[in-house]
């Protein structure tokens, strides 16, 4: 068997398939440019009133006779409200969204609204409870942090209850045992901050503070 110096080099691009994939971009551009202004509902008297440039060079554009340049693409694109490199098509170097994978379990909602690792963000969707059936409170590391958007919040720490409306917003050492849960007959919606400790089973330990913009009420 040869060593790696009698291996074939590498395949290089052909020097036309970086030609071939600019042409490509390029002929893209009018039919988005055709669609941008037709989702805006403008004609291309009102867009090149709006921009400056030509009736007949916009219409060119648009056709794929006219060769898009940056002085063209400038104001086309402040003018439709969008990146530069979205109006060419351009391939984005990263997708910063994130994608939403709800899981229901247990009358809860989890709408997770970051990636793993470190503080997770949650949305957070909780359900009534049945008739009768009483708060169980759970404990476990770490530190929790969480905004209602809509519903009532009862919020049950150690010896504590609290209501927190809308707007409201509460901190808490997830060491005291806690209840999170809806006030009335609603489903409470919250934003929830917590560490990798807060998806681990609730184990009861000790009381710790609380920190949070509602009043408490024992």
């Amino acid at each position: 068997m040869g060593d790696a110096s009698e291996q074939p080099p590498p395949e290089q691009p052909s020097p036309t398939s970086g030609t071939r994939g600019r042409a490509g971009v390029l002929a893209g551009v009018g039919p988005r440019l055709r669609e941008l202004r037709r989702r805006h509902g403008m004609t291309l008297a009102e867009l090149a009133e709006r921009t400056g440039i030509n009736e007949s060079t916009l219409s060119r554009l648009e056709g794929g006779t006219r060769k898009p340049t940056l002085e063209l693409l400038l104001p086309l694109a402040e003018v439709h409200a969008v990146p530069l490199d979205e109006l060419v098509g351009a391939p984005r170097t990263g997708d910063p969204r994130i994608h939403l994978r709800p899981v229901t379990r247990d009358g809860l909602t989890y709408v997770p609204l970051s990636r793993p690792g470190g503080v997770q963000a949650h949305k957070l969707l909780i359900r009534p409870s049945p008739a009768g059936a009483e708060p169980a409170l759970r404990t476990h590391e770490g530190f929790e942090w969480l905004y209602v958007l809509a519903g009532r919040l009862r919020l049950i720490l150690g010896e504590r209850t609290l209501v927190l409306k809308p707007g409201e917003a509460a901190e808490f050492d997830t060491h005291v045992p806690h209840w999170l849960g809806p006030d009335d007959d609603r489903t409470v919606e919250l934003l929830v901050l917590f560490g990798h400790q807060g998806e681990r089973a609730h184990l009861r330990a000790r009381q710790g503070p609380l920190r949070g913009s509602a009043d408490g009420t024992t």
